[in-house]
């Protein structure tokens, strides 16, 4: 049997802006435009709503523009309306060349919405296509709220499909119909009763299908269509849209590949980075259970898990981590065990006895208990702390700091650190206090060592687990070292101490690493 080919058009720079509190910039829908066409490489994008606004009209001139050069335009499509071609020139008007036109795919929508029979509604779509055509444009339709229409007024769906299917010349075919559950109301087995409908009527046809989660049924719902023989299914990146948002699409792809061993252009080591992109510009965080690109996706909790891993990868499957660009943890806790803690020793080098592997296990178990969050780069401290290991002693030591802010002066700091036995002092400004201590830092790897200091790449603050706003607060901060992210926590009552406990974490295992290598 033929593998089916399944066509991805990705809607995140359309329909995933219309995630409540989300709008991007036209040069952050430029640079997510050209991940996604050029690394990620998904099939289409749908990038803008027409006649929105003039900063659409900005960003979807730099994407049409960018696509041109690359020869992608064709990839490149912009919802329209029908409108008596207002959208058509928006659209001709920034460069591109196809309109995804919006029409109406109940009878309810026709009739309560546009006010319009669904005789005067396809003529008006037809005067759309004919203008169209002489804009030399590529059309898909839209049929909004089909499920609904299918539901309620199956006669009228027809009625639309049967004259945009036998419409005279010249005007263009319609290259694709897009079927969307708009409302997202269906459920996989409607889905099937429904696209079957559609398939045997016009078997020519190409349809898309267009999922909303509101009943969390989007992915499902989109392997149902592709079952039913839909040739192109849209998704967003992380799942952003509007209510409950659209399909995932790395969850889209893991299932169509693994579930339906259907085929698809999607570059599968790049969903990762495109997530973190899109949850960087869109302000919404990845649930960190979100399959595929949540952070706790690929970490086995158990200890069981991890013994199973090392004897014969008992509890390793399809989604193997290394294929999205990832790479499998084992967190430490209460509930890790031995094997976890086993794991997490080698990927750092150490080597303990059968005692010292209990002892510091016992010492997590503790940890868990009080919903201390251990991380990899915690754990050579807890070994140093448990078994008193002379040689684990820090090579960075914070001596003495004072930070301070005022009204009208920018914040400063001055500290005091001893590296490897020598003493040096610095003082700094900065945009704020911990910014100022770390541009200190900074200076005194620059002038005295001559070395390069870490790069930030996320700091984030909450308050620990099961904690009070007036106990502890927890810093976790990732720096860019070598190839990979490092990842350090600080825990303090106050912030900035917080911060600064976890970036001396951080130097000491740079410290302790570039000693190993001498």
């Amino acid at each position: 049997m033929e593998q089916q080919f399944v066509e991805i058009l990705d809607c995140t720079l359309r329909d995933g802006e219309q995630t409540n509190g989300v709008s991007f910039l036209p040069h952050e829908k430029l640079v997510m435009a050209r991940k996604l066409l050029s690394d990620v490489n998904v099939d289409r994008i749908e990038v803008s709503s027409a006649r929105v606004s003039e900063g659409e009209r900005e960003a979807v001139t730099k994407i049409c523009t960018f696509a041109r050069k690359n020869g992608m335009l064709d990839r490149v499509e912009v919802l329209g309306f029908v409108d008596g071609g207002k959208s058509i020139d928006w659209i001709a008007d920034c460069g591109g060349q196809v309109v995804n036109l919006l029409a109406k795919g109940s009878l309810k929508h026709c009739t309560h919405q546009l006010h319009k029979t669904p005789e005067e509604h396809i003529s008006d779509i037809l005067a759309e296509l004919c203008y169209a055509a002489k804009k030399g444009m590529t059309v898909n339709l839209y049929l909004e709220d089909w499920s609904n229409g299918m539901k309620d007024s199956p006669d009228y769906v027809f009625q639309l499909m049967d004259a945009l299917q036998t419409h005279p010349q010249p005007l263009p075919l319609i290259k694709r119909f897009m079927l969307p559950d708009t409302l997202g109301v269906m459920n996989p087995l409607q889905v099937i009763d429904y696209f079957r409908k559609m398939q045997k009527r016009y078997p020519e046809v190409h349809f898309d299908f267009h999922a909303h989660n509101d009943y969390d049924l989007a992915v499902s719902n989109s392997l149902a269509a592709v079952y039913s023989g839909a040739k192109g299914l849209h998704v967003t990146v992380n799942g952003l849209g509007e209510r409950c948002g659209n399909a995932p699409l790395a969850s889209v792809q893991a299932i169509l590949k693994d579930q339906f061993h259907a085929k698809t252009n999607i570059v599968e080591s790049q969903l990762n980075d495109i997530s973190r992109m899109v949850e960087s510009f869109s302000g919404i965080s990845v649930a960190p259970n979100q399959p595929i690109v949540g952070e706790h996706v690929f970490t086995q909790v158990a200890g069981v898990h991890a013994d199973g891993d090392s004897k014969d990868k008992l509890y390793f499957n399809e989604l193997m981590p290394e294929r999205f660009g990832r790479k499998r943890e084992y967190a430490l806790g209460k509930n890790s065990g031995k094997a976890n803690i086993m794991k997490n020793l080698e990927e750092l080098g150490l080597e303990l006895t059968p005692e010292q592997t209990r002892r510091v296990t016992q010492r997590i178990t503790e940890l868990g208990d009080k919903k201390e969050i251990v991380t990899r780069e915690d754990l050579p401290y807890i070994v140093s702390d448990v078994l008193k290991h002379d040689g684990s002693e820090d090579k960075v030591k914070l001596l003495s700091y004072v930070v301070s802010t005022a009204y009208g002066l920018r914040p400063g700091a001055n500290i005091k650190v001893e590296i490897n036995g020598k003493q040096y002092e610095c003082s700094s400004v900065g945009d704020g206090q911990y910014d100022a201590f770390v541009k200190a830092l900074r200076y005194i790897y620059k002038k005295y060592l001559n070395r390069t200091f870490p790069i930030l790449a996320n700091y984030q603050v909450t308050i620990p687990p099961g904690g009070r706003t007036d106990a502890l607060v927890q810093t976790v901060i990732s720096w860019h070292y070598h190839d990979g992210l490092l990842r350090t926590r600080g825990l303090d009552a106050d912030q900035t101490e917080a911060a600064i406990k976890a970036t001396f974490k951080m130097l000491n295992i740079v410290e302790n690493d570039k000693n190993n290598k001498q």
